[in-house]
């Protein structure tokens, strides 16, 4: 099996966040309804807010999709698993005291998997770095 590049979770986790950002931004209600959330003028001003934070982090991870294993790279996937194992334990957390439903743990889900395969990527090491790795052992 091909391990899984840098440059593929990059562009992977860009994907998902500019899809997060634009229905937290566009249509709040849709998440916050399937995490059994009300959506209040409080919830959908921070929701928007979260969006532009999400915005933020797709550009930076596509932005940085081809760089070289280094300590920057590092400190960008170190940074992305804790933030998603924080947001999984914080589901966890507000499933179990009924402050959500369900519908939260399908976040969690992709929060741990994410974590994971950030984990793989920063185990690999240098080894799978970008798009172009693979041309170079042709």
């Amino acid at each position: 099996m091909k391990s899984l590049s840098f440059y593929r979770l990059s562009i992977l986790t860009s994907i998902l966040f500019i899809l997060l950002a634009t229905i937290l931004m566009f249509a709040p209600d849709k998440m916050l309804a399937g995490w059994g959330v009300e959506l209040t003028i409080a919830s959908g001003l921070l929701a928007r807010r979260i969006a532009a934070l999400y915005t933020g982090l797709a550009v930076m991870f596509f932005m940085v999709r081809n760089a070289e294993h280094s300590t920057t790279r590092t400190a960008l996937i170190y940074g992305m698993i804790t933030s998603c194992m924080i947001l999984a334990t914080l589901g966890v957390y507000e499933f179990a005291t009924g402050h959500a439903t369900s519908g939260i743990l399908s976040a969690v889900f992709i929060e741990v998997v994410l974590s994971l395969l950030f984990m793989t990527v920063c185990c690999s090491g240098g080894k799978s770095n970008s798009r172009n790795s693979n041309a170079k052992g042709r």
